[in-house]
């Protein structure tokens, strides 16, 4: 169980942040719910986390801007005094084939999925390094180990993320901090609904186990590395794909 302690689950509006939010408020923590854009899906994950009997409080803040991720860090500090789970899970694709893709379109995935990562991290991190405890999960994905064509931005950041895990974990390691990753595959999500049936059967083709995970999947292993059982691992990433990247 996960009482008393405060986790701040970035992109929790919807898809994986969702079920992570759902989750992790499931096992007793006071979720805080980022979102960046509209407030009223970011509300109704709020709603249902209370409704279930959970706590949760909602943050909007654009983790890709600075300024705006420091305040947002230091306003959940100053409330709770402490953060002693971090889920880096705010993500956006601009897919396109390289040889078309617009400089703005790859700077924004990178500045969204792997910057906005490190802004978190460099935030929470402080304040983890004080606690001597803590626990970040960040999301990557099979394509940040596969590669995808059409994906060369959104491959990269997520590449980036397991780069920074990696790394992120070596330093903080000492001070019983935990940096792990997952790695999901394809998931039952608004982003992969928009998917024509053929392209979702020629994809669940390749897939071992033969069809799409779901958000409940990504969310059950977070809960694992957010809790006591996962005390002595660190620097991993997990895939959650049905065994497509083997």
């Amino acid at each position: 169980m996960l009482s008393g302690n405060t986790a701040v689950v970035t992109g929790a509006s919807r898809g994986i942040g969702r079920a992570i939010a759902l989750e992790l408020a499931s096992r007793g923590a006071l979720v805080i719910i980022n979102y960046n854009g509209s407030a009223s899906r970011a509300e109704e994950v709020k709603a249902e986390i209370e409704t279930n009997g959970g706590r949760a409080e909602l943050f909007r803040c654009d983790v890709s801007d600075s300024g705006q991720c420091e305040a947002f860090i230091a306003d959940v500090i100053e409330k709770h005094k402490k953060i002693d789970i971090l889920v880096n899970n705010a993500g956006i694709t601009r897919d396109g084939l390289l040889m078309k893709m617009t400089e703005e379109d790859f700077d924004r995935v990178l500045d969204v999925n792997l910057k906005g990562t490190f802004h978190t991290i460099r935030f929470v991190s402080r304040q983890m390094l004080r606690q001597k405890s803590g626990r970040i999960i960040n999301m990557s994905s099979v394509v940040g180990i596969m590669g995808n064509a059409g994906q060369a931005n959104y491959a990269a950041s997520k590449a980036g993320v397991i780069g920074l895990t990696k790394a992120a974990a070596r330093e903080l390691a000492s001070r019983g901090i935990t940096v792990n990753a997952i790695a999901p595959g394809f998931i039952e999500t608004e982003m992969t609904a928009v998917l024509s049936d053929r392209v979702k059967e020629a994809t669940a083709a390749q897939i071992p186990m033969g069809t799409f995970g779901k958000p409940e999947d990504i969310a059950k292993t977070v809960a694992f590395l957010a809790s006591e059982d996962a005390r002595y691992i660190t620097g991993q990433v997990i895939q959650v794909d049905g065994g497509m990247g083997i």
